[in-house]
């Protein structure tokens, strides 16, 4: 079997606010929220039809807590690919969703790079389609 990542763990702070930005703001599916005992749960949420998706991890002490929104130092950390950018955007602007700069055009798709509740950087893609 080929291997693939499957998913990708993100520091929060709190579980609850983290999943009313990616469930009700960017619309992710919530796929699991298993409560693990001490506090802890195991939190999933991707977008719909996504093969993988994003653990939401609450920060545990002073150096977890102080990486929440710097886990890539300051670059775009994460891709979120579209079929649709302008509906996104607006949808997601409409929303309350800080894009840190306008939609542009690059030979690979069109993008724009937003943040997330604690500062990561993402972009919202939508990729150039190729014809063979």
């Amino acid at each position: 079997m080929p291997q693939r990542l499957s998913l990708t763990a993100l520091l929060v702070d709190e579980y609850d606010t983290a999943l009313s930005f990616f469930v009700e703001k960017l619309g992710f599916e919530l796929r699991e929220d298993t409560v693990l005992g001490d506090g802890k749960r195991w939190v999933v949420v991707a977008p719909y039809g996504a093969a993988g998706g994003l653990l939401l991890a609450r920060a545990v002490g002073e150096r977890q807590c102080d990486a929440i929104g710097d886990q890539s130092g300051g670059r775009v950390f994460l891709f979120l690919e579209t079929d649709d950018f302008a509906r996104d955007h607006l949808t997601y602007t409409q929303r309350g969703i800080r894009f840190v700069e306008a939609p542009r055009r690059e030979p690979y798709g069109t993008v724009a790079v937003f943040e997330d509740p604690y500062g990561n950087r993402w972009d919202l893609i939508e990729p150039v389609t190729r014809r063979g």
